[in-house]
């Protein structure tokens, strides 16, 4: 267990990214200092979990505003009583959960989220867990050959890719709903680390910048199953109360659906990001 002061400590759960943070007190209380320390924490392990810490959803938004601005998913309509959360849900009669795929956050809008927060609600009795990969991890692994190649490319990410996933929230809307796109660097430099990651991912890119999807396929789907290789993963569990930040701009992450006949609420929150360079 790494100490990064007498009262905060990190325990790392897998050797490429993410660590339950410990030690903090109620969140809704945190001063100044253990606020520089969590951040300090988020982008060393790219994903961080806390336990035991059932923010209200006002009080969720108010500690997500420590971190920078909160911004709108573009598609589901946020609590009556904290308008910038929105309820990540599926229920017993339900098949198809919530962005069930690979993937990073809204990658087709021009400025993505710099970071998400999911709190756990209700949770099944079993199964429900979330996956994350570190970008970094993939890009680092790929060969200089590789590198080069992607160096300079863009991609289109496209909000059309991701229909397979929509929930029953989505469906509601579903003759309104437009379509949004976004060129994007294959390669990322994280703006606050300076290190490179792999920004690609199976829920929302579409196709190489100059190129037809079918020109494109091949190397994608390379590209796709790369980033998730089981050594650059981690798997967290959910309990009641427990929050995951992940930093999008260098993780994806994967809700797995192997809970069918039980309900899952969950509350997110995102975070404003940049343009990605």
């Amino acid at each position: 267990m790494n100490s990064i002061t007498p009262q905060i400590t990190a325990k790392p759960i897998a050797g490429a990214l993410g660590a339950v943070i410990q030690g903090v007190g109620p969140l809704a209380e945190a001063t100044d200092a253990t606020i520089a320390r969590i951040r300090e924490l988020w982008l060393q392990h790219s994903v961080i979990f806390f336990r035991d810490q059932p923010l209200p959803p006002k009080e969720f938004v108010t500690f997500a505003r420590r971190f920078g601005d909160v911004v709108h998913y573009p598609f589901l309509k946020g609590l009556d009583e904290a308008p910038e959360v929105i309820t990540v849900a599926k229920l017993e009669n339900e098949r198809v959960n919530f962005g069930g795929l690979w993937h990073t956050d809204t990658a087709y809008l021009d400025q993505p989220p710099m970071a998400t927060m999911l709190v756990a609600r209700d949770v099944p009795p079993f199964g429900g867990d979330t996956l994350f990969a570190s970008s970094y991890a993939a890009y680092d692994a790929l060969s200089e050959g590789m590198k080069q190649l992607l160096e300079g490319l863009k991609a289109v990410n496209s909000s059309a890719k991701a229909e397979k996933t929509r929930t029953r929230e989505d469906r509601k809307a579903g003759e309104e709903r437009k379509v949004i796109e976004a060129e994007h660097p294959v390669v990322r430099t994280h703006p606050e680390t300076g290190r490179k990651a792999l920004y690609v991912n199976g829920g929302h890119t579409l196709r190489f910048a100059g190129m037809s999807e079918e020109e494109s396929a091949g190397l994608l789907e390379y590209l796709f199953e790369h980033q998730t290789r089981p050594e650059f993963t981690c798997r967290f569990s959910w309990e009641p109360g427990s929050i995951a930040f992940w930093d999008n701009r260098c993780a994806l992450h994967n809700p797995v659906n192997d809970y069918h006949g039980h309900r899952r609420i969950m509350h997110r929150v995102t975070l404003a990001g940049d343009t990605p360079r």
